[in-house]
């Protein structure tokens, strides 16, 4: 029995010993995706994902609110245990000592305008358009280098709308996620209208493959929460 009992305390001790993990956050997310109050991560579609993601392993979820440039820096450094909603094209670098999720979302992109007026990108010479700071827009960069349309940079997506519905420029860039959000707080004759797809990419978590993390773990409890219909329920949500 006495042995037992030490043994259990051990565990106990080394249960209690392991540390959160570390989730990166980049403060220009908002929501539905992330919401942030007064640099802390409070709720939201990720913020959920995430402290679900941790619960499944037995940890807690450490979610560091950051610059989007500083989550690219410490993952260089490997100071980021988790990062998701990441696309393979969205990084400058190949982060070799994080191992990919399966993915677990469809980030579409659209051009957005305050009229439901269909139009192809072709149509638009010297247009401001709405972007949001450090974001890159692929179908749109030779457009932006050549000078046939100009980028206005916001801190945030939702500033970019908010500038957008202020007539600060007649066209933005938005995910359908933001997007929808943002017009269930607006009556209908001033919600915003998706003109045309700009993309549409598949998202998902890189995990740090390190002793001191449970990678693997991570990783299948990811793909059960996908199977169960967790991810589902928590997109439902913010719907």
């Amino acid at each position: 029995m006495r042995l037992l009992a030490i043994a259990l305390l051990v565990s106990a001790a080394v249960v209690a010993e392991e540390r959160p993990l570390r989730f990166s956050v980049s403060e220009s997310w908002v929501m539905p995706m992330m919401n942030i109050e007064n640099g802390q991560a409070t709720g939201g579609i990720l913020y959920d994902l995430q402290t679900r993601l941790a619960e499944k392993v037995g940890r807690r979820a450490e979610q560091l609110v950051m610059p989007r440039l500083r989550v690219q820096q410490m993952l260089a450094r490997g100071e980021i245990d988790v990062r998701c909603y990441v696309n393979p094209a969205w990084l400058t670098e190949s982060h070799h000592q994080y191992i990919w999720s399966v993915p677990f979302l469809v980030q579409r992109d659209w051009l957005v305008g305050r009229h439901a007026v269909p139009l192809q990108l072709e149509q638009l010479h010297g247009e401001t358009i709405g972007t949001v700071l450090g974001f890159t827009y692929p179908r749109l960069e030779p457009l932006f280098a050549s000078g046939q349309l100009l980028r206005d940079d916001a801190r945030t997506q939702a500033l970019a709308l908010l500038k957008l519905d202020a007539e600060r420029y007649r066209y933005a860039i938005s995910n359908e996620l933001s997007l929808a959000w943002f017009n269930r707080h607006q009556p209908a004759n001033r919600q915003l209208q998706p003109l045309s797809q700009l993309s549409a990419d598949l998202v998902a978590c890189i995990v740090r493959d390190e002793p001191d993390v449970p990678t693997m773990q991570l990783l299948r409890a990811l793909v059960r929460m996908k199977e169960d219909g967790e991810i589902e329920e928590i997109l439902s949500r913010y719907r």
